[in-house]
């Protein structure tokens, strides 16, 4: 997709900009001199400002050498190539490639309204453009040796993602690609530090990621949510082993620039590193006690994904959560009272409130103002379910197939959930350009009639789903 997605782009955001010209009546002498001088197989000729012709290498053996013409009596009119292929600087690079293999050229010159040259683009800089994907991102991933290359190819990954932002690429497809680039970033550093530091380390752990990461749901704001399982029968040396790995894990990612959680819910704190019977009980105290800071906590849990060790430790757990929430719903329903204080900022008639204060003056937290309500509000809904696995999408799709959705409130779900992501995503997009640290605020002025109609439109969908959710959990009975 992001291929194809870039052969759509405007020929004027990647041609090469310098481009080497030489006059009609400039001497085929001088011309291959100044091509010798500066490494380059052409030279485009010019009559003024528009370009006329082009001298390539191939015309200096072809039409001078093997003729055996002396190339002090010619010019770069007598041997250039014309007329000239061009193309527009706003047509799309799939053009410049049509026109390269219609004609069987290396180049096409790029021109603008005024036929005026403004660049060249080549063959060899559209297959740059088409390798420079998520494929060949994580095939550098994957060969990297140290810490330093995927330092740079983290860099790359939101790189690609801020060129993708605003292209057409579906928000969705957009979010699961930086899932998957941020997991093989992760479990090649795991890889290189088990070979080059830990090759004694265990097998009979996990080590998983949580809440957004957990559902492969990250934009360009996500810190680290992290922990461990290991098995019970470990040795005390073992164990050891597994609390110096996770330091080097943790501090290893936030040198290559995933930041550390604020909260501190990584796996190098004692707290999110535990044995499987010690997380069980972990977990019951937080589902029997739903006191605020465990819904936090359980919430952040429940979304666990086993990155790099032993996926049976998260099977257990995931089974202990389902037999727990068959019989037991208090938590789910905290949990929904929970959601339930993080309603859409409407006013009265509708009107979209923001923020007043300095810092944030005119904008609204996109995550606290629909985001979170349909994540949370979901994951609900899907443990009640028994649906342990996916992201969002996937568990709106499977409560709508289990009857526990109205496809239509379904639908409108995910719909919202787009849109939000996107406008999030954009403006981190955004903030990162100007310099500016990117967060989940968005300025309502910027966004067009449209856009801020679809915005009302979400929010009101969110605020029907926060009855469903008060409705179907008896939130309203809760003292």
């Amino acid at each position: 997709m992001p291929e194809i997605n870039l052969l759509f782009q405007p020929v004027k955001n990647y041609c090469r900009k310098s481009v080497a010209t030489c006059a009609l009546k400039d001497p085929i002498l001088k011309v291959a001199a100044e091509m010798s001088a500066q490494g380059i197989s052409s030279m485009v000729v010019c009559e003024g400002p528009q370009p006329v012709g082009i001298v390539t290498d191939r015309d200096l053996r072809n039409k001078v050498v093997a003729r055996g013409i002396d190339p002090a009596t010619i010019t770069a009119a007598d041997i250039m190539n014309t007329p000239l292929i061009t193309i527009g600087e706003d047509d799309f690079i799939f053009e410049a490639l049509y026109l390269i293999s219609k004609n069987n050229i290396h180049r096409v010159c790029v021109i603008d309204g005024n036929q005026k040259l403004t660049g060249i683009i080549t063959d060899s800089d559209i297959l740059r453009l088409r390798t420079n994907s998520p494929q060949k991102l994580i095939r550098d991933i994957e060969e990297a040796q140290t810490i330093s290359e995927l330092q740079e190819q983290h860099k790359q990954i939101q790189a690609l993602v801020l060129h993708l932002v605003g292209t057409g690429v579906p928000t969705r497809v957009l979010v699961t690609m930086i899932a998957l680039l941020n997991d093989q970033l992760l479990m090649r550093w795991i890889t290189l530090l088990r070979v080059q530091q830990f090759s004694d380390l265990t097998e009979r752990f996990a080590f998983i990621v949580l809440g957004s990461e957990g559902r492969r749901e990250q934009t360009l704001t996500t810190d680290q949510d992290n922990a461990i399982i290991y098995a019970d029968d470990l040795s005390a040396d073992e164990i050891s082993r597994i609390e110096a790995f996770s330091e080097k894990l943790i501090d290893g990612l936030i040198q290559i620039g995933v930041p550390a959680c604020p909260g501190g819910i990584m796996a190098k704190s004692p707290f999110w590193r535990r044995s499987f019977s010690a997380w069980q009980e972990t977990l019951n105290d937080w589902l029997t006690n739903p006191r605020p800071e465990n819904i936090l906590n359980g919430s952040m849990f429940f979304d666990l994904r086993t990155i790099s060790g032993d996926p049976g430790l998260e099977e257990g757990l995931k089974e202990m959560l389902a037999a727990h929430f068959s019989r037991e719903k208090m938590f789910l329903t905290r949990s929904a009272a929970n959601v339930n204080r993080f309603r859409p900022p409407l006013g009265l008639f509708g009107a979209i409130k923001v923020k007043h204060s300095d810092q944030h003056r005119g904008q609204l937290d996109v995550k606290k103002a629909g985001i979170f309500a349909i994540t949370e509000g979901v994951k609900a809904l899907a443990m009640e379910a028994g649906i342990m696995t996916g992201g969002t999408r996937e568990r709106i799709e499977a409560l709508s197939e289990k009857g526990v959705l109205k496809r239509k409130l379904a639908e409108n779900l995910e719909a919202s959930y787009n849109f939000l992501v996107f406008l999030r995503l954009r403006c981190q997009v955004e903030n990162i350009k100007a310099g500016k640290v990117p967060s989940n605020f968005i300025t309502l002025a910027k966004l067009n009639h449209m856009e801020k109609g679809r915005l009302k439109l979400a929010f009101e969908e969110i605020n029907e789903f926060h009855e469903f959710l008060r409705v179907h959990f008896r939130v309203h009975l809760l003292r």
